[in-house]
């Protein structure tokens, strides 16, 4: 799925602040650190992985929790695919999560309510995955059921017609949003050339034009166990699990599956795209390389862009009242990128004042005070993203696939609270540097070029 804005991501951002203020009363303390170490031994204790003919599986043993959470990903993402084959994926597996073999659509839904438990599909440049969501009395049963649909989907004429449909209404109504249709023309300058540009979501051409036969062959090509990872999460007993994979998930063959390299994306240079549109405001993204999950610098970055986010708030919102939701945000992709954001009638006076931001953060730095309040929220935010299993799951699988390996997410905080003033500093020189600008203007004309792109 493309990085759609979302209402809650609008939520986030106005709060920030709210965050950054309750956080300092946790402070950045040698003792809170030294606390955090020794929570990241006990949660290692608590992970296992083992390989089932070739299936990468981690087990996060939860004792007592209600719940249980797992993820089956396919590794690859948008390198899987083509501009003629874009989409297919994720249509594959939506399909799929309709109904299986030995459990049609109505004893599947049937069943799936009255345990309450759930199965979904989604699809990022990165991976894919079918997830399950279960109560720990009925994981047993919804277990079955998540195996049998991905081990014997039925694909059906009519839920492959169902789907299909579903997606195409999607897609064509994704441009009627000035945001999501900012973040395609974002899409189209950033990823040219790039294996990012193949949409997981498809396109309305791509999508109308698969058969059933197409996702049958490309759920043949990619269930293989070289290409799979598994991620449970929940009280459960490894040992018991493993048994239930070789039974199931284990049989399929295990390939020979090979992650191609992924490029960076190209930011040699600043860029300006701007679209006309009858908007009553403009729309503008600017987007900048960031390092990805694996890259040391990862860490650095993220301080410096809640940094940038605090000030662009403050400015273009608290002080000026330019603009109700500005925002500077970095992605979490293998080729990563971050971006700063805007709606405002004067986009020149906007961006100008962002830009500025920017600027004094990779001429100055930042001062000690201005890290008081970091290490509370993230902290904060760090822990309310964890309380799901569902999202323990993501957390792990996103490491192991792209960020290195699962341990490292065990040190996330203890790499937050390592990075200095003058890590930011260095990072903003390294990365928040020729900035490609995408606009949704209401009158291109009222565009001042040279503050977007100077000489």
């Amino acid at each position: 799925m493309r990085k759609v804005r979302s209402q809650k991501s609008v939520v986030k951002r106005i709060y920030v602040f709210t965050f950054l203020v309750l956080s300092l009363a946790f402070g950045a303390n040698a003792q809170g650190a030294g606390q955090q170490q020794s929570t990241n031994g006990s949660q290692a204790d608590l992970i296992s992985d083992f390989d089932v003919n070739g299936l990468k599986v981690i087990v996060k043993r939860r004792p007592n929790a209600p719940t249980i959470s797992a993820g089956l990903f396919i590794r690859g993402g948008a390198r899987n695919l083509t501009p003629t084959t874009a989409g297919i994926e994720s249509l594959m597996l939506s399909t799929a999560t309709e109904a299986s073999k030995k459990f049609p659509r109505g004893v599947m839904r049937k069943q799936l309510t009255e345990m309450a438990s759930s199965l979904g599909a989604g699809s990022n440049e990165d991976f894919s995955v079918i997830s399950l969501n279960s109560t720990r009395p009925n994981f047993d049963r919804t277990w079955d059921i998540f195996t049998d649909v991905i081990l014997n989907p039925s694909f059906t004429q009519q839920d492959f017609d169902l789907v299909r449909e579903r997606i195409l209404t999607g897609l064509r109504n994704q441009s009627i949003s000035p945001d999501s249709a900012l973040n395609g023309l974002q899409d189209k300058v950033i990823y040219a050339n790039h294996p990012y540009s193949n949409d997981p979501s498809g396109t309305p051409e791509t999508i109308a034009g698969f058969k059933l036969e197409d996702i049958r062959a490309y759920h043949k090509k990619v269930m293989q166990t070289s290409q799979l990872l598994l991620v449970v999460v929940g009280d459960v007993e490894p040992a018991v699990l493993q048994k239930r994979i070789a039974d199931t998930l284990g049989k399929l063959p295990k390939g020979n599956y090979q992650e191609t390299g992924l490029p960076q994306i190209a930011f040699d240079k600043p860029s300006l795209d701007i679209t006309n549109r009858a908007v009553e405001t403009n729309y503008i993204k600017g987007v900048f390389a960031a390092p990805s999950l694996s890259n040391p610098d990862y860490y650095a970055m993220r301080v410096a862009m809640t940094l940038l986010q605090g000030k662009v708030i403050n400015e273009i919102r608290n002080k000026r009242q330019l603009s109700y939701a500005p925002n500077a945000e970095m992605g979490d992709d293998a080729a990563n990128t971050a971006n700063i954001y805007v709606t405002a009638n004067d986009a020149n006076q906007s961006v100008f004042l962002m830009l500025k931001e920017i600027e004094a953060m990779r001429t100055n730095g930042v001062e000690e005070e201005e890290f008081t309040g970091l290490p509370g929220y993230f902290l904060t935010t760090y822990f309310m993203k964890q309380e799901t299993n569902a999202s323990q799951v993501a957390e792990l699988a996103r490491y192991e696939l792209i960020g290195g390996g699962w341990r490292n997410s065990l040190s996330f905080i203890d790499k937050m609270l390592a990075v200095k003033p003058a890590d930011v500093k260095t990072v903003a020189n390294k990365y928040m540097k020729n900035i490609r600008f995408v606009v949704i203007a209401a009158n291109s004309s009222a565009i001042n070029k040279q503050i977007f792109v100077p000489n």
